[in-house]
């Protein structure tokens, strides 16, 4: 019998190791949940070092226009926690990069977090994203993620006092997720002129990986994160491209050449 091999963990797949690691970002059932398994699964093996899926929520607090209206197109196709789980284990049967989940604690709430947790890890979920739960009152809900073998992933944002940089990154695992920007999701023309210092200030924090997302949709913006963060997120240039009806497994691989 074949020895099934261990996923590389997500501390190693996204540490950059003088180039830059790439994370796009689907909207689980958007515009369809055969779409968006058949995008999903194309993109897990394009070279990438982590897939985010993210689950829609009815009243989302960091989502821009772009992720917005393919967040509430998923729900309005009948798109849930469980068919998002789900999804996450049909993207994973293909093997390649992890699925990493982006969500609101809310639908966590509402799916129970321990059953959650155990349905995450039977999906082959590698950690998930929480943007709306501090660290300072994550638990019991991290505490039930962790425990079931997937990290648990918190935001340092430009506004985060100093006092509280180390506990959000002492609180995390797999990585570290730095807003790069004030404010919600969208594609920018440029990176903020003060990113370079906020990068800084969280890699003096922690021995993780940092991964920069928000803003962050064109090769020269990865240019430019090269040697300041280790990962970036791109997600409403994917979901856009999604959105339009075109294949954004193009833009990945333009993406991918400017990481490199």
């Amino acid at each position: 019998m074949a020895t099934r091999t261990e996923p590389e963990p997500l501390s190693k797949r996204l540490r950059a190791t003088g180039d830059l690691k790439l994370v796009p970002y689907l909207m689980a059932g958007h515009p369809s949940l055969a779409r968006s398994a058949e995008v999903g699964r194309r993109l897990a093996t394009s070279g990438i070092a982590a897939l985010e899926l993210g689950i829609p929520f009815s009243d989302p607090l960091a989502d821009g226009p772009v992720i917005q209206r393919a967040g509430q197109a998923a729900l309005d196709h009948g798109m849930s926690v469980a068919r998002a789980l789900d999804l996450a284990a049909d993207i994973n049967e293909e093997g390649g990069a992890p699925v990493v989940l982006m969500t609101y604690v809310n639908p966590v709430l509402a799916y129970d977090p321990r059953r959650f947790a155990a349905d995450a890890a039977q999906a082959g979920v590698a950690g998930v994203i929480f943007p709306d739960l501090p660290a300072e009152e994550a638990e019991p809900v991290a505490g039930w993620i962790r425990s079931a073998g997937l990290d648990v992933i918190f935001l340092v944002a430009p506004t985060t006092g100093e006092e509280r940089v180390r506990p959000i990154c002492d609180a995390s695992s797999g990585f570290v997720y730095c807003v790069t920007l004030t404010g919600i999701t969208g594609m920018r023309s440029e990176l903020p002129p003060a990113l370079d210092s906020l990068l800084a200030r969280v890699r003096a924090c922690t021995e993780l990986p940092v991964a920069a997302g928000f803003g962050i949709s064109r090769p020269e913006h990865l240019l430019a994160l090269r040697g300041l963060a280790d990962a970036a997120v791109v997600g409403s240039a994917i979901v856009a491209e999604v959105e339009a009806g075109r294949d954004p497994a193009l833009l990945v691989k333009e993406l991918l050449r400017a990481c490199r």
